[in-house]
């Protein structure tokens, strides 16, 4: 009997391949945004248990060279909150071919760092912001910080470090009534609003599928003050649906805006992301129930060869989908801040 063998590439059993990596630097982050952190913050791994820069690089490199990879995101936890992002950056933007890099990031201190970031190398920003008004920044990220993400998103753009994508996510009785105002604010920019059904993946273990807000929630909110038209541009596996936007009364497209509804409409069947956590254990999905570490290898001696058959073997395991829109809720090991957004 023949030994099966895992394809080259990231292919996994259902005739999907990753080509976009998102790497988690770091489980820390200076905010508590209720659907992600509990107030008092999570217990960090050892210091010694994160990758270090050269082993982040060297990793992005086996995926890049070995695995087809083409895409790669540093997130967090916040990314920023690693000194040497910079380092991390250059080294990923000297590989070839070159990964398209780009940063998830709550942008507080991005306004002293863009620069520097984009001399590195680095191609773009998603910038989380839930609302416009420091009150309700302030409720839900539970930190005062609102004047240092809009600073850090002006920097990013004068950087060139666009299109800038804002993030999103709507709670019901707390930020709904501003998804129309915020996306009015990205479309006079020039950035792309991207507004994310909440995931199951707070730490607190209060998400509730019956109060979150809908994707067709969010259409109704945003069409009460623009008109939204389907974007027939090809998805290829990105995440977001796009929509352009107009006027009630017609007129150009103002820009465009994505809605990512991960629980309600799947995009599973055409996934092409594989994740990196900052402790180095490939995950295959965002509710994967299992991982595997590279930094085990990657520390045992593994050359990159070796590196690249476990991470094969990792995505070649990938499950179908995560089931909720089914209305089946996995219990990820991880909550967000530590697996990566």
């Amino acid at each position: 009997m023949s030994e099966t063998r895992v394809p080259t590439g990231l292919l996994d059993t259902f005739g999907r391949t990753a080509t976009d990596l998102r790497v988690s630097l770091t489980e820390r982050c200076n905010l508590r945004c209720t659907y992600c952190m509990p107030a008092d913050g999570l217990p960090l791994p050892p210091a010694d248990a994160v990758l270090t820069a050269e082993e982040v690089v060297r990793l992005v490199r086996v995926a890049v060279e070995r695995l087809g990879v083409r895409q790669v995101r540093f997130t967090g936890g916040e990314p920023l909150l690693r000194r040497d992002l910079v380092d991390i950056v250059a080294g990923c933007a000297a590989l070839r071919p070159r990964p398209e890099l780009s940063l998830t990031t709550n942008a507080v201190g991005l306004a002293s760092r863009a620069a520097a970031l984009a001399a590195a190398g680095l191609d773009r920003v998603n910038v989380s912001l839930d609302s416009l008004h420091a009150a309700t920044y302030a409720q839900i990220a539970r930190r005062p910080f609102l004047q240092q993400t809009l600073d850090g998103i002006a920097a990013a753009a004068e950087a060139g470090l666009g299109p800038i994508k804002v993030n999103a996510v709507l709670l019901r009785g707390v930020n709904e009534h501003h998804a129309a105002e915020l996306l009015a604010w990205c479309l006079e920019r020039g950035h792309q609003l991207r507004v994310i059904e909440q995931m199951p993946l707070d730490a607190d273990g209060v998400w509730d599928r019956a109060t979150m807000v809908t994707a067709a929630e969010t259409r109704a909110l945003l069409s009460a003050r623009f008109d939204l038209t389907p974007d027939a541009t090809p998805r290829e596996g990105a995440p977001a649906e796009l929509y352009l936007v107009r006027d009630r009364a017609g007129g150009p497209v103002l820009g465009r805006v994505g809605i990512i509804a991960s629980v309600t409409e799947s995009f599973c069947a055409d996934c092409r992301r594989t994740r990196l956590t900052a402790d180095g254990a490939v995950r295959s999905c965002l509710f994967s129930a299992e991982e595997t570490s590279l930094r085990t290898a990657l520390r045992g001696g593994a050359d990159d060869e070796g590196l690249a058959e476990l991470w094969r073997a990792a995505m070649w395991a990938k499950p179908a989908g995560h089931g909720l829109d089914r209305g089946l809720v996995p219990a990820p090991s991880r909550s967000m801040s530590a697996i990566g957004g």
